[in-house]
């Protein structure tokens, strides 16, 4: 795998807004958007963009939409004063907590729910942690410690090794996460160096985000290959997003070909009601019949949840299809992958 300096060399090789203009020949409001929602995106990234408007472009690069959305809000989720009862950590569940430990990013995704501070808010995470760890220490509770952000792998080594080690000796039976998309972003990050620090302190479990196949590169399978093969679990949190995967042909291939890379789908997220991205949310509906024809279509390992979150701290509900038809005194009456109906013995 890489060295730091060769990821770190990746990361900070940047795509300007001049260039992309010149190589698509477009006059675009990518500098206007700027303004508002920073923009960034790294020369691996940007190499998988194919046209303008494909999956990655749309994911990536800045629209004029984006200014023109009066639905959502900055944060709908109250993360910012009401869940977070101490900087930068969020207790919206009563057993687990995220640590926003960073807000840089690889890549700086249109779609994202925390446009109000990725890019933007330059604050060290490290000047409260004091805090939190004591917050956590009083708070026998929490057994779930989530590190988000921003991307928490874009930290340096040290800093993740120190994060991990301070979490572990106060929560010594505690389920620690990382939230990465690094996986698809820069996979280059993901060094033998970075999987020796993580496995120290297992369990710790890894949920990337991939949205669509085109972000499976022979780079990207092998990060996630090498850290399986440290014995790193993998999940993936992907975004149902409009004009990159809203259709279950591209879900189903998404969702297989994650699994052929050791990484198992987790969550679908719905997108939430972000000011800035109502361009890209599909329709509910949409997603319901989706899952409904993944069902019996591709393996049920490869099916994730489809989730919303609900707004004020409500947390994350499932979308089910509806599958039972009819209750009766002595049977379900239930639908098929097929559409055809059984009756199940009660």
């Amino acid at each position: 795998m890489e060295t730091k300096n060769q990821w770190t060399k990746s990361l900070s090789d940047l795509v300007g807004i001049d260039e992309i203009c010149s190589k698509f020949n477009i006059n675009s409001d990518i500098f206007r958007v700027h303004q508002t929602y920073p923009f960034k995106i790294n020369r691996y990234f940007f190499s998988l963009i194919k046209e303008i408007n494909d999956p990655i472009w749309v994911q990536s690069i800045p629209d004029k939409k984006e200014l023109l959305d009066g639905l959502g809000t900055d944060d709908p989720f109250l993360e910012e004063n009401i869940l977070s009862p101490v900087k930068n950590l969020i207790h919206r569940y009563d057993n687990r907590v995220i640590l926003l430990v960073s807000n840089k990013c690889a890549v700086y995704c249109r779609h994202c729910m925390r446009k109000r501070r990725v890019g933007l808010c330059e604050e060290s995470f490290f000047d409260k942690f004091d805090d939190i760890l004591a917050y956590l220490s009083s708070h026998k509770e929490i057994d779930d410690i989530i590190l988000s952000g921003g991307d928490p792998l874009l930290l340096s080594d040290d800093k993740i090794d120190f994060i991990l080690s301070s979490l572990r000796k106060i929560k010594k039976d505690s389920i620690l996460r990382i939230h990465s998309r690094v996986f698809s972003t820069l996979p280059q990050r993901i060094t033998e160096n970075l999987c020796k620090i993580i496995k120290k302190y297992e369990p710790v479990y890894i949920n990337t985000h991939f949205n669509h196949s085109m972000e499976i590169t022979t780079q990207a399978k092998k990060a996630a290959f090498t850290a399986a093969d440290f014995g790193i679990p993998l999940g993936c949190q992907s975004v149902f997003l409009k004009g990159v995967n809203d259709d279950w042909k591209t879900l189903s291939e998404l969702f297989a070909n994650l699994l052929k890379i050791k990484i198992k789908p987790y969550y679908l997220h719905h997108p939430d009601p972000i000011k800035g991205i109502s361009h890209l949310r599909p329709k509910i509906e949409k997603g319901i019949i989706i899952m409904k024809k993944l069902r019996g279509r591709i393996s049920g390992m490869a099916v994730p949840y489809y989730v919303i979150d609900l707004p004020e701290g409500g947390g994350k509900i499932p979308l089910l299809p509806e599958y039972i038809k009819n209750i009766e005194k002595d049977f379900l009456e239930v639908e098929n992958f097929k559409g055809k109906l059984y009756k199940y013995p009660l």
